[in-house]
């Protein structure tokens, strides 16, 4: 069976169900690139993971430079984790857009969202390393690169700029 969306009668994109779903492949950053063009592989939607795998497969896009992708992998562990974890995968997401749009030369928009989740993930609900995630030094991360982002005004190398999730370790 074939699942992969295809164009409705007015051209849209949907799938089996009739759900918007662009088939347009997707550049590193999660650009959309022209219909026919070689783009990176996308993330499966809807995925459950553990905790651990979670950080392991968002570590490993943010290190290759692409932030949106570990951003879809964050928001799969907040649509399908524990309730009371929902808010600190919801601002790990944050941070890996925040770092998308910076690399996609959205620099202030990049800022705000930097600035959002590392507020969201600091509240401190979580204990100080919920799944090992360095939450403290993400939030530093963030605020240091929300402020770069003030005073220079060029894009953001993701791959260059990826923060630690555990840390130094």
């Amino acid at each position: 069976m074939n699942t992969a969306p295809r164009p409705d009668d007015r051209g849209r994109d949907r799938d089996a169900e009739g759900r918007a779903r662009n088939a347009r492949p997707r550049d590193g950053l999660g650009r959309p690139l022209p219909y026919g063009t070689e783009g990176v592989e996308r993330q499966p939607e809807g995925v459950t993971r553990t905790p651990e795998e979670t950080v392991a497969q968002a570590q490993a896009l943010l290190d290759a430079g692409r932030p949106f992708h570990a951003h879809e992998v964050f928001e799969d562990a907040w649509k399908s984790g524990p309730e009371d974890e929902r808010d600190l995968w919801k601002g790990l997401a944050q941070l890996a857009v925040g770092l998308t749009h910076s690399a996609r030369g959205n620099l202030t928009g990049g800022a705000r969202l930097l600035l959002r989740g590392a507020s969201a993930i600091g509240t401190g609900k979580w204990g100080e390393r919920p799944h090992g995630i360095d939450v403290d030094g993400l939030g530093v991360w963030a605020r240091q690169l929300a402020q770069a982002l003030e005073g220079d005004r060029s894009t953001v190398d993701a791959a260059e700029h990826a923060p630690r999730l555990r840390g130094s370790d």
